[in-house]
């Protein structure tokens, strides 16, 4: 355990960082499959543009790197254009 007052406080930070980046990375799971769940359904565009809206935004927080973002979207895309087709 640290003894050095700066270091205790950077490690109460982190902590409290990482709950945060917890809650968000599983809102964006919770989001993209609404997304998913949603396909043929009326709420379907809201429920993907807010999963895209709540990627992007972890995106430009920093939680997630924008490449992950961008893949995650482009996944998510593919996945509804799939259960489209399949519908």
């Amino acid at each position: 355990m640290a003894n050095i007052k700066s270091q205790i406080k950077r490690n109460k930070q982190n902590a409290e960082d990482r709950e945060r980046n917890k809650a968000v990375k599983s809102e964006l799971r919770t989001r993209t499959k609404n997304a998913v769940a949603a396909v043929g359904s009326d709420g379907e565009a809201t429920a993907l543009r807010l999963a895209v809206k709540r990627i992007d935004m972890a995106a430009s927080k920093g939680i997630i790197h924008k490449n992950q973002a961008a893949n995650k979207k482009s996944g998510l895309m593919k996945r509804i254009a799939a259960l489209r087709e399949e519908a």
